[in-house]
């Protein structure tokens, strides 16, 4: 079953927008969605954190989304969103929404630097495309 789901990702010309969402309602049945996150791959690189958010409301974002991304989250509706802005050709990529089983975010917020942590939980991903 997919616990997962990701869903919005599409094609924009450069400076558009986007807004991914994740369901996570049916990870919510097992695990605490306190702590949730957005991930990244392009083709040919590894994998890299793009935003979390704790169960403390707080958020991390990697340096090169800063200002630009937007992690936010429905808890009563158990949806993780990511609002993204003024996008880059650089940005194009698969994203993923990832999970650590955890109410906490592992490490606080290096969790999203660790996109390898063991325990994570991965949705089947949104393509995002942009052109220039």
């Amino acid at each position: 079953q997919v616990q997962l789901a990701e869903s919005g990702g599409g094609s924009v010309q450069t400076g558009g927008s986007l807004t991914l969402s994740c369901d996570a309602s049916a990870y919510a049945r097992t695990y605490s969605t306190g702590c949730l996150g957005w991930f990244r791959q392009a083709p040919g690189e590894e994998r890299e954190g793009v935003a979390a958010i704790d169960s403390d409301g707080s958020t991390n974002y990697a340096d090169s989304v800063k200002g630009r991304f937007t992690i936010s989250k429905d808890g009563a509706k158990n949806i993780l969103y990511l609002q993204m802005n003024s996008l880059k050709p650089e940005d194009t990529a698969m994203y993923y929404c990832a999970g650590p089983k955890n109410r906490n975010c592992p490490y606080g917020a290096t969790w999203i630097r660790l996109p390898k942590y063991q325990y994570n939980i991965w949705g089947q991903g949104t393509q995002v495309t942009v052109s220039s």
